[in-house]
């Protein structure tokens, strides 16, 4: 394997730019103080780079596994919720009859926007940090309705079938408005406007809710009309748009609300953000932080769905009237229309580029739909450009601006690679495009503009007055990426079909991510070790059904020298475990991984001080590993058993071995990767049939691999429905025409290509164990490979999304008339 600098070294350059990057140095210089153990060879690790199964695999293929609604039966007096959501697009609520439903048998509770335990409190579902960068725009009931699937009302009761037969009992009458549905109807002056001046607290920045723009933004580096407009250029413009994506989470959001024995109010609920969640219905319902606890049971996944507080101001609420236990859970139908999807896009993109294939400038406009309300909407769109534009930091002018606008459809909200899949479609679409057009061969083009080892990446931050979090990349294995995944795909023996009507063609494109939001995060670990040499490890940071509490596993049992199976992880009780941010952006191993590794390491020097007595050697001399304190010099040992009934039970000292750790930065390096896809193309009909995917991607030290290629797998797959099925559908008023999966078309297993995953290895300075982030990293590949292969093939490009066989049919007419 090639050594890191070998694989991407920076190329050289005039005088001018050497000076250009002495001067980025002393902003961002490549030499990271990385901890002496945090870097190791192969041959020292004992549980990195291994396949540790994951912890409860097993209990989730035999049903073992918990969920939300298994603590059903933990409350024998449990009551049910449903919601009674608007079927209007817009308007406003003047009445609710719950006449009917609360003189039903077995029926606890109804609230409405006017019962005393809704509070009208204006706020944001967003699960970000405080303060919440996206607007407080919406209530936990609604008056103003602004989409059909708005919450008004909401029952408990006995059943799940008597509160839903109470519910659909329940008459709304409403006073309609005008709806409009197009985000470039709704921009203008005469649109119905959604939100009056008092609906919003905490606007953003560039908002202007007479023309229903949550925000706009823009940010420049360089001069990008001039560039534009330079005699020696060629000037490139693709138009392109992305559909909503649904989650599609197995588990749908579901909580259970309660008060405990000391009149504390908990909740066990599906949520990626327990202590985000535990801080926002503090704020709702004006109730002190400590008298609220949040539990996060086994999550079925979220994709980012779960970073929402969507759920638990409602069935907090028909708790407080009932007085009960309640269990709310959403439908399927619920999940597709009235809760949260990716945001649609539709953006251009252009570029300037000399005949020898220099690119001088860049520039992408983003509008995003943001929906009925704000959640996640501006700061989901400014990712479009600043995780995508900075696959090309050395271009000289590259401009990113957007518009984030409101409309009367279901909300968008954060979705695994919050953003960058459809800034992903829009660059490596353009530039795949780019590259043809001057006849290169478009991985060559990329490959030579790309990103690499020792560049300064001011672009991520193009949208920032503060250049403290420019990322210098102090990894990159994407050159390999590229150049291992081409022999996978066998870029260059591609044979063709017999029938002279159908073509075979091969895409490629290049990806980034972040590994957590830089200098928005924080994660924190507690370690405590039992007599018998075994530990508990308490964190905060969330797993969601992607192994995290097994990677915690291995980081700490790497540092203390014991095995993982020796380490009970308990995480994401706000009453128990430490403070984290929780499962987002990508910053579980990154941020969370990282307070494990230093609280292992502050138990770890207690362990040696008491191997130290009981060996009687200097600390410096010794040394963990194999479930012991051994010495270097003299080969002495004491097994961790001993280490932990002697510092409980000694009779001249006692100590609780334990360890605290946490950890905040302002960096975010990037992994990388390049996806490949394989495509063979009717000529006659458009139809399309995928042959082979290959994803080789740079997560930096991978703590456990097959779980890094189990993130790939499902990204892909996901990225896979984003390309070629999915998307909503509603009707001219509004009303969705997709309530689940057989409308949706999610592929089958059946359905799938043969995927082949990769992984580059390279060592991040600044990440535990030298590890990155992986989870969304695979998510932004196939709309641009798929759009780029089928190109390939048949010389058409399709800029839409989903790409079906009439988007390549009509493409191909529209080539040959």
């Amino acid at each position: 394997m090639s050594t890191p600098t070998e694989r991407d070294r920076p190329e050289e350059g005039t005088a001018e730019e050497s000076r250009q990057r002495s001067a980025d140095a002393e902003r961002s210089p490549m030499e990271w103080d990385e901890p002496e153990n945090n870097r190791k060879s192969e041959d020292e690790r004992e549980n990195l780079t291994t396949d540790v199964e994951k912890d409860d695999a097993r209990k989730i293929v035999t049903g073992e596994a918990r969920y939300t609604a298994d603590y059903s039966r933990r409350f024998p007096d449990l009551v049910h919720g449903t919601v009674v959501r608007s079927d209007i697009a817009h308007g406003d609520v003047t009445n609710v009859d719950t006449s009917a439903a609360e003189e039903m048998e077995g029926v606890y509770a109804v609230v409405t926007p006017w019962d005393d335990v809704v509070p009208g409190t204006l706020y944001s579902s967003s699960g970000q940090s405080y303060p919440e960068p996206s607007p407080w725009d919406m209530r936990v009931l609604r008056r103003h309705v602004r989409f059909v699937g708005d919450p008004i009302a909401a029952v408990a009761a006995e059943t799940g079938e008597i509160a839903d037969r109470a519910a659909r009992a329940i008459e709304v009458e409403y006073e309609e408005r005008d709806a409009v549905f197009d985000v470039e109807a709704a921009m203008e002056p005469e649109a119905p406007q959604l939100f009056d001046d008092d609906d919003v607290e905490n606007a953003q920045s560039g908002s202007d809710y007479d023309r229903n723009l949550e925000s706009h933004f823009e940010g420049e580096i360089g001069d990008v009309d001039a560039a534009l407009e330079r005699d020696d250029v060629r000037v490139h413009e693709t138009d392109l748009d992305t559909p909503y994506q649904s989650h599609c989470v197995p588990e749908p959001h579901t909580t259970i609300a309660y008060t405990d024995e000391d009149d504390r109010y908990t909740f066990i609920t599906a949520t990626q953000v327990p202590n985000h969640t535990r801080r926002q219905l503090a704020h709702v319902f004006d109730v002190p932080i400590r008298d609220i606890r949040v539990e996060k049971p086994r999550v079925g996944a979220g994709f980012g769905a779960k970073q929402e507080m969507a759920i638990e101001p409602i069935a907090f609420a028909l708790h407080l009237k009932a007085d009960r236990p309640v269990k709310l859970e959403m439908t399927r139908q619920e999940e597709f229309y009235a809760l949260r999807s990716r945001h649609p896009m539709d953006m251009t993109m252009r570029s300037a580029v000399t005949e020898d294939g220099t690119i001088v400038a860049m520039d992408l406009y983003a509008r995003s739909n943001s929906g009925a309300y704000g959640t996640h909407g501006m700061t989901v769109a400014t990712n479009v450009g600043t995780k995508a534009l900075p696959l090309y930091p050395r271009v000289p002018n590259i401009r990113f601006e957007g518009d984030v606008v409101h409309t009367n459809l279901p909300m968008g909200a954060a979705m695994r690679g919050y953003g960058a899949p459809q800034g992903h479609f829009a660059v490596e679409s353009h530039v795949d495009e780019v590259a043809r057009d001057l006849g290169i061969d478009p991985v060559e083009f990329k490959r030579r503009n790309a990103i690499r080892e020792g560049d300064l990446d001011d672009v991520s931050t193009i949208l920032k007055d503060d250049d403290r979090f420019a990322r210098r990349i102090r990894s990159c294995g994407l050159r390999e990426c590229i150049e291992r995944g081409m022999e996978a795909i066998d870029w260059d023996d591609i044979e063709q079909p017999d029938e002279d009507h159908r073509h075979r063609g091969v895409g490629m494109a290049i990806c980034a991510q972040g590994s957590g939001v830089a200098g928005k995060e924080l994660g924190a670990a507690k370690l405590k070790m039992n007599e018998d040499g075994s530990f508990h490890l308490h964190v905060g940071g969330v797993d969601t059904g992607t192994g995290n509490d097994t990677m915690f596993s291995q980081v700490a049992a790497e540092v203390l020298g014991c095995r993982p199976a020796d380490i009970v992880v308990e995480s994401s009780d706000t009453d128990v475990t430490p403070f984290d941010y929780g499962s987002y952006a990508s910053s579980t191993t990154y941020i969370s991984g990282t307070a494990v590794k230093k609280a292992a390491e502050d138990a770890r020097d207690r362990l040696l001080y008491w191997g130290a007595k009981l060996i009687e050697e200097p600390e410096s001399n010794l040394e963990t590993g194999d479930g012991e304190v051994y010495s270097e010099e003299t080969g002495a040992s004491v097994d961790l058993e001993e280490i932990g009934y002697e510092a409980t039970y000694g009779h001249d000292e006692r100590e609780q071995i334990m360890g605290d750790g946490h950890h905040s930065t302002d960096e975010s390096p990037p992994p990388f990767g390049a996806q490949f896809v394989d495509v063979t193309v009717d000529e006659e009909t458009g139809e399309f049939e995928l042959n082979k995917l290959v994803y080789a991607a740079d997560c930096g030290v991978a703590i456990n691999p097959p779980l890094a290629e189990g993130q790939v797998e499902g990204g892909q797959h996901m990225s896979l429905e984003y390309a070629t099925s999915g998307g909503l559908d509603f009707d001219d008023e509004g009303n969705p025409q997709t309530t689940g999966f057989r409308q949706y078309g999610m592929p089958r297993t059946t359905d799938h290509p043969p995927m082949e995953t990769i992984l580059v290895e390279t060592h991040e300075p600044t990440g535990p164990f030298g590890a990155k982030s992986i989870g969304e990293l695979p998510t932004n590949g196939i709309p641009p490979a798929l759009s780029n292969a089928i190109r390939d093939a048949v010389g058409v490009r399709v800029t839409s999304l989903p790409i079906t066989a009439a988007d390549v049919k009509a493409a191909l007419d529209r080539r040959d008339s």
